[in-house]
């Protein structure tokens, strides 16, 4: 169970009690995590009618899978509320949003432990697994939880945690997971929709980033890749790359993967390790995230050159070879 002291319960109350619209935000290519989380919060502050909310992601390709959570139809590309209160969803940096929000007052709620802390007020706690987590443990003292809410949170807390299987799994979060059942949600049924909804389109991307494969330092270090040119060839959007990165991690010599997507807008890179603290590797080329779990971003360079950085990063800080710091 969450301490009290992690939780500005009154602040957030009065923050969303005073606003006249709200506008929930999550990050640029949403994982189920953002998704989850700003639609847990979009069910719970609907339900109570007092003022106007919006969903918003300002991605075209979302997660499709996800289309079973309540109000997933009604998430917008655009923000249409002037002057509206943000709530950001999982989102470690305001310019993962997309949007320019300038002036705007933002209530900034995420488990990322490379955050900016961009928002008027912040409940960042890193130490959760997910920020459907955060987002549930702060607003179960606030207001009532739907089941329609906690389905949402629920199946945010399974994707982050991939299937409760990541270091970040703990009694807390099976507590949580409990509760959220308590409340209505049907494991087996969210469980169907992760598991047996997958595109064709995924299955091909996957067939050829696994073609690319290529091990270094004794094979410690996995790196994948996929071209513009192959993610035309097999249709597939993101979302269907989800998870990709960890078939890389899953080599039992393995101690840190990387899998580079070279996209219209750039080339992003997604790191994991076993142990090892990834997070740094991210932040020394404007990324972050978690300490086993991180992402970079570059607008432009050459993929093979971005990973071939990156790999000699990881060499020269020795985080394959056993230092996991």
């Amino acid at each position: 169970m969450a301490k009290d002291a992690l939780f500005p319960y009154d602040e957030v109350k009065a923050l969303i009690e005073g606003a006249e619209s709200i506008t929930i935000l999550s990050h640029l290519n949403p994982d189920p995590d953002a998704i989850g989380t700003a639609l847990g919060i979009y069910t719970l502050l609907k339900e109570q009618k007092r003022r106007r909310v919006e969903v918003v992601n300002a991605s075209k390709a979302l997660p499709r899978h996800l289309d079973f959570l309540f109000g997933y139809e009604k998430i917008k590309i655009g923000i249409e509320y002037e002057n509206s209160l943000i709530i950001a969803c999982d989102s470690g940096s305001i310019e993962r949003l997309g949007f320019d929000l300038s002036g705007r007052e933002i209530l900034n709620i995420d488990h990322h432990q490379s955050n900016d802390l961009y928002g008027s007020l912040n409940v960042v706690i890193p130490k959760y697994a997910s920020s459907s987590q955060v987002a549930f443990d702060l607003f179960k003292k606030i207001y009532d939880i739907s089941a329609q809410s906690a389905e949402s949170w629920y199946a945010a807390l399974l994707s982050d945690t991939r299937y409760f299987t990541t270091s970040s799994v703990n009694a807390a979060v099976f507590e949580s997971a409990k509760e959220l059942v308590g409340l209505g949600v049907d494991p087996a049924k969210v469980a169907t929709h992760f598991t047996q909804r997958r595109s064709l389109s995924s299955f091909r991307i996957l067939q050829r980033a696994l073609g690319s494969l290529q091990l270094y330092s004794d094979a410690r270090i996995a790196a994948l890749y996929v071209t513009k040119e192959d993610i035309a060839a097999t249709g597939a959007t993101v979302p269907d790359m989800d998870g990709i990165v960890d078939y890389a991690r899953s080599l039992a010599t393995v101690e840190v993967a990387l899998f580079a997507m070279e996209l219209e807008e750039g080339i992003r890179v997604s790191l994991r390790s076993k142990g090892a603290d990834v997070n740094a590797i991210a932040a020394c080329f404007g990324g972050g995230g978690h300490k086993v779990a991180a992402g970079i971003t570059f607008k432009e360079g050459n993929l093979q050159q971005i990973i071939d950085t990156i790999i000699a990063k990881i060499q020269e800080t020795g985080l394959a070879d056993g230092k996991k710091k």
